[in-house]
Formats: structure tokens, C-alpha cells, sequence
């Protein structure tokens, strides 16, 4: 097929700037708000934060209460990436990285099952175009498409679980393809949190050239492999694609 006028050439990974640009945005708020608890005032006052008095140095107990919350606040719609950085900050970069993914895979699982079990009745008349879009997007290989939609930089995580919920997508290759596909974003902000007070240049900049990365991985992958379909006309638009489901 040829290349038609208004379509983005073949592999060429196009985005809104403005994606990467609130993404980044969020990055460098981030990494204000730990160089403020660090070197301020605000430092002091963390001491006596939720995250230190009940997280960190806690051991087994404050982790599992951190899984928890960040299950929790994920599952209701809190951006993962904000798990990500508090989960930095509270365990360091590598298990950060990981608890930070587990919460939000456990906070995916709990929206899921929500919606699976108890809230498809309520949920069908307004996402059941969304889950029919999931469902055509994932029948044919639900590991690798879930893959590319976690790895995107765009679209709505808490809306994804819901759609995946009330569609017929199985539960094992959801969640696999989930884990792998937060790995990136989430080392990204734990970078940010751990350790903001050491090096904090080196970090930011490692961080969001990491972010720029894997966003634009994630919109190549997504442009190369979707074949045809798509799961959001708004995630298609802020990618620069302009094909139809």
C-alpha cells in the first residue's frame, strides 16, 4: 500500500509533542517536589510524613502497607507514575522499581476484578464501545497488544483495566503483559524519587532522556504492530496516528 497524504510514513514512530512534553513535565514536578523535602523545611517535615512513619525502615510491614495503598490509590485512578516515584523514594531505585510496578499491577487486578465481577452491568453503557475496541485490539495476540498498549505513553491506565474487565480478555496474559509493560515508566519516576538529594541533575536528565525513550519505543511498537486496529481514537491522535478500527 502507499503512502497516503495525512497518514505518518511507515515506521516513522510520530507524537504530539505535548505528550512528551507533559510527560517531562511531570518528571521535573516530581523531582522539585523531592529537591524541596531535601533541602528545605520541607525535608524536616517529611520525617514525620506517612511515607516515613509507616513505610520506610518498616520492614515486611511497611511493605506490604505500601503495596497496599499504592493497590489502592492505582485501582481509584491516581497515576501510577506518582506510585512510582514514592516507591523510589521510599525503598530505592531497583526495589522501588519493582514495588512500584507490584502496586500498580496489584491496583490494575483489583479494577479488573471489579469490573469483571460487579460493575459490568454498570460499566457497559458507557465503555462498552471502549471494551469492544479492546477486544478486536487484543483477540488475536493478547500478551503482545496489551504489551503495546502498556508501553504507550498516552491513554488512561484505570480505563484500560476497566475496559479489560467488562471485554473477554483473559486474566493471565493481562497481567503479564501489564507487569513487563509498567517495568519502563516505573524505573523512570523511581529514578526520580530515589535518592533525589544525590546527584539530582545526573537523575533528572537520565530519567527524561529514559522517558523519552521508551515513549517513543512504545509509539514505534504500537505504529509498526496494531495492524489496522486501534484502541482510542484520542491515543491514535496523540500518537500522530490517523488510521481507523
Amino acid at each position: 500500500m502507499g503512502h497516503e497524504p495525512g497518514q505518518p510514513r511507515q515506521g516513522a514512530a510520530m507524537m504530539n509533542p505535548r505528550v512528551m512534553l507533559k510527560g517531562l513535565g511531570l518528571i521535573l514536578s516530581l523531582a522539585l517536589i523531592g529537591y524541596l523535602f531535601d533541602s528545605s523545611d520541607l525535608g524536616n517535615a517529611i520525617n514525620e510524613t506517612w511515607i516515613d512513619a509507616h513505610i520506610r525502615g518498616h520492614g515486611l510491614e511497611g511493605t506490604l502497607l505500601f503495596l497496599a495503598m499504592g493497590a489502592l490509590f492505582t485501582a481509584v485512578g491516581l497515576p501510577r507514575q506518582i506510585i512510582a516515584f514514592l516507591a523510589g523514594y521510599a525503598f530505592g531505585l531497583l526495589p522501588g522499581t519493582l514495588l512500584g510496578t507490584l502496586a500498580a499491577l496489584f491496583g490494575c487486578l483489583v479494577t479488573f476484578l471489579y469490573a469483571r465481577l460487579f460493575g459490568r452491568s454498570l460499566l457497559r453503557n458507557r465503555l462498552g464501545k471502549r471494551a469492544a475496541r479492546f477486544d478486536r485490539f487484543i483477540h488475536e495476540h493478547p500478551f503482545s497488544m496489551t504489551l503495546l498498549i502498556r508501553m504507550l505513553p498516552v491513554g488512561s491506565n484505570v480505563l484500560t483495566n476497566l475496559a479489560a474487565g467488562i471485554s473477554s480478555a483473559r486474566l493471565a496474559p493481562f497481567l503479564a503483559a501489564s507487569f513487563i509493560g509498567f517495568l519502563p515508566q516505573t524505573l523512570v519516576f523511581a529514578l526520580v524519587g530515589s535518592g533525589i538529594n544525590v546527584a539530582p541533575m545526573l537523575r533528572i536528565a537520565t530519567a527524561s532522556v529514559l522517558f523519552l525513550v521508551s515513549g517513543m519505543l512504545g509509539a514505534y511498537l504500537y505504529h509498526r504492530h496494531r495492524h489496522g486496529l486501534s484502541i482510542d481514537d484520542r491515543v491514535d491522535s496523540a500518537l500522530g496516528e490517523t488510521g481507523q478500527s
